[in-house]
């Protein structure tokens, strides 16, 4: 759902919606494929491949999460949860692609909206829901947050692409991409801790899981955005004449 646009003014155009990203020419001499997204693949599919086939075979009895023997639909919901979640990550891969955005904005909308409405929105929500199962919301602070933000910026990321705000839609997705991708780095801390020779409480090392991947990637993320932004002169703040425009009310309230 990521778009590389700059904020762009057009007469007519209410303050705050960017232009349409430009569309691609036939001198466009990008490359395809870029390593960092590969990189993001590759990490992906390792992760699927390690943490699927426990589940594939939908055995309660190989569930990796400790289930609540009172509550039968426990199991139901970690399925649904991994469902949506497996959703997220494949298709958060191809919205990375800028060639497939580049090119094929429609395949680019279309698997952004399975990415929102079948993996991020319901993963998260599914995530809070299993919480009060698993020890409860309290001693999974990390990961309760986790899913809090996960949603709130995957939502308003989608609401700004509804509304032609396409740099604020770019930098909300990759906000949700990072905190997508969070899970990644709590599963190869734990993995990690088991190579150890010398082991600690492994409470510590929980918790680091919890917070420390996606809090990372938040952090990287928005290094990331600062830089380029820098970099293509992108304007946070609204013109004089706009803001002008705004405290004088010259657009009505309906087009606002």
């Amino acid at each position: 759902m990521t778009q590389h646009a700059q904020i762009t003014r057009v007469a007519g155009r209410r303050p705050g919606v960017d232009a349409e990203p430009a569309p691609p020419t036939n001198h466009d001499r990008r490359p395809r494929v870029r390593p960092g997204v590969v990189l993001v693949a590759l990490f992906v599919a390792a992760f699927l491949i390690d943490t699927l086939p426990p589940y594939l075979g939908l055995d309660p009895a190989k569930s990796r999460i400790v289930l609540r023997p009172d509550f039968a639909g426990h199991y139901t919901l970690l399925i649904l949860h991994i469902a949506a979640g497996t959703i997220a990550l494949s298709t958060l891969c191809l919205q990375l692609w800028p060639w497939l955005r580049r090119t094929h904005p429609k395949v680019h909308r279309t698997v952004g909206r399975i990415y929102v409405f079948g993996g991020a929105l319901p993963s998260a929500l599914l995530a809070l829901a299993i919480m009060p199962l698993t020890h409860g919301w309290s001693a999974n602070m990390g990961i309760t947050f986790h899913a809090v933000l996960w949603f709130a910026v995957t939502a308003i990321g989608f609401w700004h692409a509804k509304h032609h705000r396409y740099a604020l839609h770019r930098r909300f997705m990759l906000y949700s991409v990072a905190l997508a991708l969070g899970i990644l780095w709590g599963r190869a801390t734990v993995n990690l801790y088991l190579l150890l020779p010398v082991k600690f409480d492994v409470g510590y090392v929980f918790e680091m899981a919890r917070w420390g991947g996606w809090f990372i990637n938040l952090l990287v993320v928005q290094w990331w955005l600062e830089r380029t932004d820098k970099r293509n002169g992108v304007q946070h703040t609204l013109p004089a004449e706009d803001q002008d425009a705004i405290d004088e009310r010259a657009v009505p309230v309906g087009d606002r």
